[in-house]
């Protein structure tokens, strides 16, 4: 049996770059490359949010793609999108459960709520840049 205490990081690892990847290709790839700025804002505005959303969900997604990737600020992260998967999630409820369902299912955005709820408790595991080690600063333990 694994010792949790030397997987568990490397499990965070996977999940939160599994996660910033997939942000990427959602904010990144698909919403800027595919439908373009307008088209998404064009997108968020036929479904009655100011458009602006559209940008600022774009913005968003890519932020805490390059944040989950680096490993940094991971827990503050996981929670701002929250708002995000959760929009999408109540977004897709009428059209049903399965995402492969005409316009798409809730189970995957609900998913990735699950997911990022996840990822703030386990923090940000190995591999992760210390942007405190970086900028020479020390942090004091809270136990201490």
């Amino acid at each position: 049996m694994p010792d949790t205490k030397v997987t568990t990081p490397y499990a965070a690892l996977l999940l939160r770059v599994s996660m910033g990847v997939l942000f990427l290709a959602h904010g990144g790839l698909l919403k800027l490359g595919t439908f373009g700025l307008a088209g998404t804002m064009g997108y968020f505005g036929s479904l009655g949010y100011p458009p602006v959303f559209g940008a600022i969900v774009i913005a968003a997604e890519i932020g805490a793609g390059v944040a989950l990737i680096a490993g940094v600020g991971v827990r503050v992260v996981s929670l701002l999108a929250l708002p995000i998967m959760i929009g999408a999630t109540l977004l897709h409820v009428p059209n049903g459960w399965l995402f492969s369902a005409p316009r798409g299912g809730w189970e995957f955005p609900a998913f990735w709520t699950l997911l990022l709820l996840v990822q703030a408790g386990l923090g940000a595991g190995a591999l992760a840049l210390d942007v405190n080690k970086l900028l020479g600063r020390k942090v004091i333990p809270a136990s201490a």
